[in-house]
């Protein structure tokens, strides 16, 4: 079974993009696998909360990165 784990900072994404990283990557995985993947590729999108991840041993948080308001918005 085909599986993907995308972990990303808390509240930057839209429902809209989860459901694109979800279908692009499913397809992604037919494209290499032939057909028979679409049935049995996971995919996990989990959100870090912010503070929870780093880089070179540095704790980084959306602030610290400059980043507006976290988005999550309902794309319809």
């Amino acid at each position: 079974m085909p599986f993907a784990n995308f972990k990303v900072p808390e509240r930057t994404l839209t429902p809209k993009q989860k459901e694109q990283i979800v279908t692009r990557t499913t397809e992604l995985y037919v494209e290499i696998y032939g057909e028979r993947a679409r049935n049995n590729t996971m995919i996990l999108v989990e959100e870090v909360t912010d503070g929870g991840w780093g880089i070179s041993g540095n704790v980084l948080t959306l602030a610290m990165l400059g980043e507006a308001t976290p988005t999550h918005t309902s794309d319809a």
